[in-house]
């Protein structure tokens, strides 16, 4: 019982790995974009961020276990409580724009990925994609749930191959660029002053912004025994992102100095190329890309199609449901992928992190002042 219990709570915590460690982080540009550009506060700005994020995480499913409120839109009704119209509607279209958005990315990123791999045709490799996401989505939670769990150790042990090897082989050169950005002189492409604060409002973004798959951690709440099954999954996951994210960091200060890297896509294939195992490491980074992508636009359309199957079935309890809401949805994102919108909603990321300031951080951070000493319901 105890194992069955740690297990639900590892794989939880893996599915909020999942869900952040997508197709950008394994190619290693949210690395630079958020906090190796911003100086030598890159070294520990990823702590704090994760550390946030975990927090942010806990609050929500701490609440969506007491209330038994296991889809976004029912725990939004409750929580807000008599601002739910406003702040519920938000949160309704905030999410549904982040779904539409991620697993459109999810499936681009993949598809891309593995035409290159495979030289397939890139519509076939959205399909492949598309139905891999659709099969492990279709059959409910736990499934998302173990899924995440293998993945994440996939993409985990494949990312402790690359880095490690890479990071031994080339400490020199990342000794030398922890001393460049311990004087001020920042990395290729960096347009940053190297502060203090420009590295923490960028990991402030940076943690806002990830807030916003909150939604999806609600539906994993209903398999476990206790609240603290609910704190032990938030502290596994900080401890594997920050870890990981800490790995990642250190491998690619290797090159954050190559002119090459102004001209790169995949900062990571970068590493590779310059350090050892090319051969070998050039495809799994590749492999990994794609997994990351894949378990993204996995878990953004559990979440959606969750709260769309409960809603359903309040008036109807057919259980195809689950069958045409997941498969709408993933027919939507793919849809989105084929027409060329990536630039757009790309783009539109940043909106997204203001309105999560607007609808999740302020709200929580009120909620809990609000309630500091009082009891909940349970």
């Amino acid at each position: 019982m105890k194992k069955s219990k740690r297990n639900v709570a590892l794989g939880v915590a893996f599915v909020g790995f999942v869900t952040q460690f997508g197709g950008g982080f394994a190619s290693g540009t949210q690395i630079y974009q958020y906090f190796i550009n911003y100086g030598i506060w890159a070294l520990l700005m990823p702590l704090f961020a994760q550390f946030v994020l975990s927090l942010f995480y806990w609050y929500g499913m701490r609440y969506a276990y007491r209330h038994h409120t296991y889809n976004y839109r029912s725990f939004s009704d409750s929580f807000y409580g008599k601002f739910k119209g406003l702040f519920s509607n938000l949160y309704e279209i905030e999410y549904v724009v982040m779904v539409c958005m991620a697993p459109a990315v999810a499936f681009a990123t993949g598809g891309a990925t593995l035409n290159a791999l495979t030289g397939l045709p890139y519509i076939l490799c959205t399909v492949i994609i598309g139905v891999f996401i659709f099969i492990v989505t279709v059959f409910g939670t736990d499934i998302v749930r173990k899924c995440s769990s293998v993945l994440s150790v996939i993409i985990i042990i494949g990312l402790v191959l690359i880095l490690v090897p890479n990071i031994i082989v080339q400490w020199d050169t990342i000794m030398t660029s922890v001393g460049n950005l311990s004087q001020g002189i920042m990395p290729v492409g960096s347009k940053a002053s190297g502060s203090f604060g420009s590295a923490f409002w960028r990991a402030c973004i940076y943690g806002i912004f990830q807030l916003t798959a909150v939604g999806l951690m609600y539906q994993h709440t209903r398999g476990m025994a206790s609240e603290k099954d609910v704190a032990k999954s938030m502290i596994y996951m900080f401890i594997v992102d920050a870890a990981i994210m800490e790995l990642a960091i250190v491998g690619l200060l290797a090159v954050a100095y190559l002119p090459e890297l102004a001209e790169v896509s995949v900062p990571m294939l970068l590493l590779v190329q310059k350090g050892a195992g090319a051969k070998f490491f050039t495809p799994l980074i590749s492999v990994l890309v794609i997994l990351g992508a894949v378990s993204t636009g996995v878990n953004m359309i559990a979440g959606i199609v969750e709260r769309t199957v409960n809603q359903i079935r309040k008036n109807n309890k057919s259980k195809l449901s689950q069958l045409f809401v997941t498969l709408l949805f993933t027919i939507i994102t793919f849809a989105i992928a084929q027409f060329g919108l990536i630039p757009l909603v790309q783009k539109g990321y940043s909106y997204i992190g203001y309105a999560t300031l607007f609808v999740i951080v302020i709200p929580f951070v009120l909620h809990f002042v609000m309630h500091i000493g009082k009891k909940e319901e349970v």
